[in-house]
């Protein structure tokens, strides 16, 4: 044996040893956050990735007295089922329609109340105008739908007292079909952008002053500042809730919509969490729900992972 063989010999446990420690540092070093993030671990594990084992329903004719492992296979069934029901493209249209509505009006509002109330100097104000638009989004679903009813309520309700002041007939809103996806994506507007708008303000109090006080000295507007400084100092956050918005571009929330429906609006409001909730708890056909909802996954997967690629050649930026 040479004498490099004989070094390497004795270097090699002396760098697995100094890797060991190394590492033992390193989790000391950042062991409460490791113990902070357990809980959310554990969530996700029992919430999020357990349940997936319960995708095999999709292709077996599942029955709750047999169980997953003696339910009978069917293979593609219930995916040809689904294709084949008349009513499920209507209900994949009016679901890309409201997701697309979202994704394009209700996305961008956010990013323009943070920029709003990031120009705003008065910290009092500030805080109330904070508090008041992201107070909304404490509230559930039910009452959020109960306070927009009375509001377009064709006999007391204050939108239909405009339209009778400009000496119009009253309009009943939730009677028309026409109408139901511009409330259902007002409401979610007005309950859930000033929670968004949190991540973003937090996003610029990141911003370094000194650049603005640099771009203050050259002359620059604020809306300079905001357009050259703001807005690309926050464009990461914005790519990737953009992406996140992508991939649940299908998965809008049962009780977001199904608070507003009723038989005269159904048919321009029912989306898949609707009929899920109708077909699969209702009338019980588990398998048949479960393809619906694995056939929204699997799109949810490809879009974003679409639109990361996509991103990462445009701005540089993504999800992974």
């Amino acid at each position: 044996m040479s004498y490099s063989d004989v070094k390497q010999a004795v270097s090699k446990p002396q760098e697995q040893s100094a890797k060991k420690s190394g590492l033992l540092t390193y989790y000391n070093r950042y062991k409460v956050l490791y113990l902070l993030s357990i809980p959310g671990i554990v969530y996700f594990l029992i919430f999020k990735y357990i349940p997936l084992t319960g995708s095999v329903m999709a292709f077996q004719d599942y029955s709750i007295f047999t169980g997953i492992w003696k339910s009978d296979w069917v293979g593609l069934d219930n995916f040809r089922r689904m294709f084949e029901y008349a009513d499920f493209w209507r209900i994949l249209k009016n679901t890309m329609a409201i997701g697309f509505y979202t994704l394009f009006f209700a996305f961008p509002i956010p990013i323009l109340l943070a920029l709003m109330m990031n120009e705003l100097r008065n910290q009092f104000f500030k805080r109330f105008v904070q508090t008041a638009v992201y107070l909304p989004h404490f509230l559930s679903w039910v009452v959020v739908g109960g306070i927009v009813i009375e509001i377009l309520n064709p006999t007391s309700g204050v939108v239909n007292y405009i339209v009778t002041l400009f000496g119009h007939e009253p309009i009943y809103f939730m009677g028309e079909d026409s109408f139901i996806r511009t409330i259902i994506v007002s409401s979610s507007v007005w309950r859930d952008a000033g929670w968004s708008t949190i991540i973003y303000l937090a996003a610029m109090s990141g911003i370094n002053p000194d650049i603005y006080e640099a771009a203050q000295i050259d002359g620059a507007s604020r809306w300079k500042q905001t357009w050259s400084i703001t807005i690309p100092s926050i464009l990461t956050t914005i790519t990737i809730l953009f992406l996140l918005q992508i991939g649940n571009f299908l998965d809008l929330g049962f009780e977001r919509v199904f608070v507003f429906l009723n038989p005269l609006n159904n048919s321009q409001g029912d989306i898949l969490d609707t009929y899920i909730y109708r077909v699969g708890l209702i009338q019980r056909e588990y398998s048949y729900t479960t393809a619906i909802g694995l056939f929204k996954s699997v799109i949810g997967f490809v879009l974003i992972v679409t639109a990361n690629m996509f991103s990462k050649k445009a701005t540089g930026e993504g999800l992974y």
